[in-house]
């Protein structure tokens, strides 16, 4: 689960991590009150949205009065925002961060992740801020300083030194990088994130640290005992099929193509993809209904599927282990039937009372076409659209 900077950025507070005074505004009026509130020679404007590079796509933007920052939110609000992160439709920029200016000396990288091969939280830091980390890490991957964290031992105190050496710190910066290092590992912990960067991290024309960018993701898997954080969630940047299927257990991804697959595993699901551009075609989306699926879930399966309207056809690919093929059939003729399928649909089942599954199928009276085995599903459902296009 992603959430939004200035979100970000009062987790920082309460975790004593020094950010640039500000708050967010969702209307003009409210970014111009807030900027009044501020005592600051200038301000920055900043769109809210789950995704990277918004200042090289005009999200970002310094504001030298109150009239350029009404006139920068009125231009922001309401927009859709896109950067190399985003689709071609872009982030609907429905919130705005006004925060005062920041007088800066030198701009670094800090980031904390989840390293599943050791096990362990590992930090990293660069003299590179500002800079997309992927470039530098490609180019000047020695600029990059990592330490793995032992849990049981947690951040010691040399693995601070050890970052404010490599990031040319002076010793009271140093300090500073102690606190905000311990403080960061401390958040991280108790909220179970999976991701936390800042860049950049600055010394300020002061000479203080300071977070000027606030980016954390969350374990979802970890949501249940966070409420707190559950509750920061902004449903409008989500792609809106990918939320509707969260409502119902269902894992869905948008894709390009125009065969929609519904599929029970996620290894299946890859699986399925892979056969059906092995034969020439293109999957619409990933979509794994669960191991223990039933009929209704199906059923809103299919529903969401066809919401999707590049969709020329559907392959059911369900192995009946937890859940019965019978069930799934059901599912299927019921889908089938409520939302008035026009465009082909392919099923292959097998596992636990598949006959009975297919003896449905086929008794339906419905236009369903079986597939003997994947490979063979696969190639009928492509073959069903460049049919149809023929």
């Amino acid at each position: 689960m992603n959430i939004h900077e200035f979100q970000a950025k009062q987790l920082f507070r309460d975790y004593g991590i020094p950010v640039p005074d500000g708050a967010p505004a969702t209307s003009v009026a409210e970014a111009v009150a807030v900027a009044r509130e501020i005592d600051s020679d200038g301000w920055m404007v900043k769109a809210q949205v789950h995704a990277g590079g918004r200042g090289k796509a005009g999200g970002v933007k310094r504001a030298a009065s109150i009239e350029a920052v009404e006139q920068i939110s009125s231009g922001l609000l309401g927009t859709h925002l896109v950067t190399h992160q985003t689709t071609a439709a872009g982030q609907p920029v429905n919130t705005l961060l006004i925060e005062q200016t920041s007088e800066i000396q030198r701009e670094l990288y800090f980031s904390m992740l989840v390293d599943r091969a050791s096990k362990r939280i590992v930090m990293m830091a660069s003299t590179e801020g500002g800079m997309d980390i992927e470039a530098v890490a490609a180019a000047t991957p020695e600029k990059i300083l990592s330490v793995s964290i032992d849990p049981v031992a947690g951040l010691q105190g040399y693995q601070v030194r050890e970052f404010g050496f490599g990031l040319g710190l002076t010793g009271e910066q140093i300090k500073q990088l102690g606190r905000i290092m311990h403080g960061l590992y401390k958040l991280f912990c108790e909220k179970d994130c999976s991701l936390l960067e800042i860049n950049p991290l600055i010394v300020s024309g002061k000479d203080e640290l300071m977070a000027l960018d606030a980016k954390i993701n969350f374990d979802d898997n970890a949501l249940y005992r966070h409420a707190d954080i559950t509750a920061l969630l902004d449903a409008s940047q989500d792609d809106e099929k990918e939320h509707h299927a969260q409502q119902f257990g269902l894992n869905y991804i948008s894709l390009e193509g125009n065969i929609g697959c519904l599929v029970n595993g996620a290894g299946l699901a890859m699986a399925t993809m892979d056969l059906i551009k092995l034969h020439g075609g293109e999957p619409a989306n990933f979509l794994d209904v669960g191991g223990g699926t039933s009929a209704e879930k199906v059923a809103e399966a299919f529903k969401l599927i066809l919401s999707d309207s590049k969709v020329e056809a559907i392959l059911v690919n369900i192995f009946g282990g937890i859940v019965r093929c019978d069930l799934i059939a059901e599912g299927v003729i019921r889908a089938v039937r409520e939302v008035g399928i026009s465009i082909p649909v392919v099923v292959r089942l097998e596992g636990t009372n598949v006959e009975q599954g297919r003896a449905l199928l086929r008794d339906s009276g419905l236009s369903i076409i079986t597939g003997d085995g994947l490979t063979d599903a696969a190639g009928k459902v492509v073959a069903a659209v460049q049919g149809a296009k023929a």
